[in-house]
């Protein structure tokens, strides 16, 4: 651990570094110098990010997260609501599988990598099962830091931060520096765009997956103008990453005038890399009926999660299908779910 993370609070493993929270550090510092190791537990699980709307469980509830069984049971006791249903059906989503095919074309092979905004740790959790060794979760939600190392991706390295003031995270460069789903959500993109360039350093690679451009969700920018912020002509629409991912086959870029009309795009800056020596299509065993079938019916979690992901998932169909066809796995009704899920 650098130096410089040496003087924040590690609770669990995790430091808390997070900008603009001085008076909660204190206070889990002054928890932690009393022994006082479960309330400062407490006290960071209850902090939420800036978009976050909702308040926090009471310290009673969130005393019992530890015992949680599953990822999920400690999800409720968190208080997640819609946040929890997008974790927990994350393996089939077309974001997802739209992430998962960014990194099957452009593979980070042995290089360390840093996921930005990495939230429960899904796509870290490929990158271990895919042999990958070297990987770093950052996210301002420690409690999704939490989650990710208990009960998603353990082997993981994690550090509550802001990306454009976080301390030395102590990676090699060059680096493979990510963010999927979340860059849309940073106010300041080019001090974002900035730093991650610094993380990766000369000669890495810099990926913005699931950038929106027509959703209302966060700040979207237009295509053109996430291009200037990452400096890079390599983009992809989304659904053509989950369309290529679902097919078997590499995805098609596109220029900026062709993605006027995407709803989310990706971007990749720096040194390309070349694809992953394996198929990212294919979830890895032990696989297990997709948990968004009920009674051999396909039920959404909520009617949010319905509108925001039904109309993008025709890769899986309305009734569970007898026989399983041969691509079972690779239209995401086999999916390889977190041992405690």
């Amino acid at each position: 651990m650098s130096a410089a993370l040496l003087d924040v609070p590690v609770v669990d493993g995790i430091p808390f570094a997070r900008a603009g929270r001085d008076d909660l550090r204190a206070e889990v510092a002054g928890l932690l110098a009393h022994g006082e190791v479960d309330r400062a537990r407490v006290a960071l699980l209850a902090d939420a990010d800036d978009w976050w709307t909702e308040p926090a469980p009471p310290a009673e509830q969130l005393a019992r997260v530890p015992a949680a069984g599953t990822l999920r049971e400690a999800m409720a006791l968190l208080g997640m609501g819609r946040v929890a249903d997008y974790f927990a059906h994350r393996w089939s989503d077309p974001t997802h599988l739209a992430g998962l095919a960014l990194l099957q074309a452009h593979w980070p092979g042995t290089r360390p990598v840093v996921d930005v905004a990495c939230g429960t740790g899904a796509h870290l959790r490929e990158l271990v099962r895919r042999g990958c060794t070297d990987l770093l979760g950052v996210d301002v939600v420690w409690a999704k830091l939490w989650l990710a190392r208990r009960f998603v991706c353990p082997s993981a390295r994690y550090v509550c931060a802001d990306l454009t003031a976080a301390p030395d995270l102590d990676v090699t460069t060059p680096a493979y520096v990510m963010c999927h789903d979340a860059f849309y959500f940073l106010r300041d993109k080019p001090a974002a765009a900035a730093a991650m360039h610094a993380l990766a350093g000369p000669g890495g690679t810099v990926v913005v997956g699931h950038a929106h451009v027509a959703d209302p969700h966060g700040e979207p920018l237009t295509p053109e103008g996430y291009a200037a912020v990452l400096g890079t002509d390599l983009l992809y629409d989304d659904a053509e990453l989950t369309a290529a991912l679902l097919a078997g086959r590499a995805p098609r870029p596109a220029g900026t005038a062709s993605l006027a009309a995407s709803e989310a795009i990706a971007l990749v800056a720096g040194d390309p890399l070349s694809p992953a020596p394996v198929d990212l299509g294919e979830p890895l065993p032990p696989l297990s009926p997709n948990p968004l079938y009920v009674d051999g019916e396909l039920t959404w979690p909520s009617d949010r999660y319905a509108r925001e992901y039904g109309p993008r998932s025709a890769h899986l169909p309305a009734r569970w299908p007898d026989p399983l066809p041969a691509d079972a796995a690779r239209r995401r009704l086999l999916v390889d779910l977190p041992e405690a899920w």
